[in-house]
């Protein structure tokens, strides 16, 4: 008997080992080959089984910190596809669209600055789904994050369970931008006195800076920099052309592409490119009018828009200044190319065979695509290895 309980303790940790060697490698694992430009790449899968991972930043090389709208966080080690969970998040109203959102750093993150995450909060009323978009931010410490705080509970509470937005990015300068949806409440879009259907401007420690356009206006809220928003679920500053883009899903047809102006007013519900869910009408009264902003860019039909980034060109030179979106409804990478005034030239999907609906995308200090799938993926596209 002694002999077989030697043998057994040994071969179990064997076995655990094993299986834990096997797991690490399987999320590393090339699942997908392509090329595009002339430029050969790979997909691989580097973690799974998480529940519609919704945002990610990267606080390390080798640490991605990650959101999922169910209320839950980790780091992922891209490098062992480990996953460590992170206690002390927000009380999220995880409901429909709403939940743990976006999380991300300002330029030149450093351990021990501030996170910074958008999420739904449960609101006071009789409504079950009554929520609203919040900015907050916390320290990490270790495993846990301390010294939470919401910076701004927009004005944005709603029965609806829709449209809750929300990205954030930062211009380098001290202010950070952030979408909230509208709501599933289209005029609001158009009303200045609500924060939904717009996009804001706060310094990083959610004051109002001075010169947003609408400070001191009677009837406005200080903190829309932009308005007219449908749901905007892709947002980001390219600090190396100052320029905000944005990307926002539109009802059937007519998601936008938008560069963002101060106190430009892009349009919703008015116009639109869109057509209504029960009928082929048209939302609005057309696609133009004096006043509101063209897109630079529409889908029709919609692809489903979930972020959006600007390429760095470190690993792809050929990408160079492009657009990555992630297709929710169309299940691809959007890959749009800009000319140097900022009109859209040229398109392509990628990753169609995976048939993923690609939630999220962040750029690794090595210039790789991460991307987050509502199926609970985190995969890696990364210039193909030479044979």
């Amino acid at each position: 008997m002694q002999k077989k309980f030697f043998l057994h303790q040994t071969i179990i940790p064997v076995l655990i080992i094993s299986f834990c060697l096997m797991t690490q490698s399987a999320s590393a694992k090339t699942i997908l080959q392509g090329e595009s430009k002339g430029m050969k790449f790979q997909v691989e899968k580097v973690a799974e089984r998480l529940r519609i991972p919704w945002g990610m930043v990267f606080i390390a090389p080798d640490e991605i910190l990650f959101t999922e709208r169910n209320g839950r966080i980790g780091i992922l080690a891209p490098s062992s596809g480990k996953v460590v969970r992170i206690t002390g998040a927000p009380k999220v109203r995880a409901s429909g669209q709403g939940g743990l959102l976006d999380v991300a750093v300002s330029p030149g993150y450093k351990p021990g600055d501030w996170l910074y995450f958008t999420y739904s909060k449960k609101q006071s009323g009789t409504g079950s789904a009554n929520a609203a978009t919040t900015l907050a931010r916390a320290k990490l410490r270790g495993d846990q994050l301390i010294d939470l705080e919401d910076l701004l509970l927009t004005q944005s509470a709603s029965d609806s369970d829709r449209h809750f937005g929300s990205r954030i990015t930062f211009d380098g300068e001290g202010h950070l931008f952030f979408s909230v949806g509208d709501r599933g409440m289209r005029p609001s879009a158009q009303d200045l006195s609500t924060h939904s259907g717009s996009i804001l401007r706060l310094r990083i420690d959610g004051s109002v800076p001075e010169d947003n356009p609408f400070v001191n206006q009677s009837g406005t809220l200080p903190e829309i920099w932009s308005y007219g928003h449908r749901n905007t679920q892709g947002l980001f500053y390219d600090r190396l052309r100052l320029r905000l883009w944005s990307i926002e899903h539109g009802p059937r047809g007519g998601d936008e592409i938008n560069l963002i102006q101060p106190g430009l007013n892009y349009g919703w519900p008015v116009i639109s490119y869109g057509k209504e869910y029960y009928s082929p009408a048209q939302v609005g009264e057309g696609t133009e009018k004096e006043g509101m902003e063209q897109p630079v860019k529409y889908y029709t039909p919609s692809i489903a828009p979930g972020s959006l980034i600007v390429y760095s060109g470190k690993a792809f030179p050929a990408w160079k200044g492009n657009l990555f979106a992630g297709a929710l409804k169309l299940r691809h990478l959007n890959r749009v190319e800009i000319d140097p005034e900022g009109n859209a030239v040229a398109e392509e999907r990628l990753l169609e065979k995976l048939r993923e609906r690609i939630r999220a995308v962040v750029e690794s200090p090595e210039g790789w695509l991460y991307l987050s799938t509502d199926r609970g993926k985190i995969l890696r596209l990364k210039p193909a290895e030479k044979s």
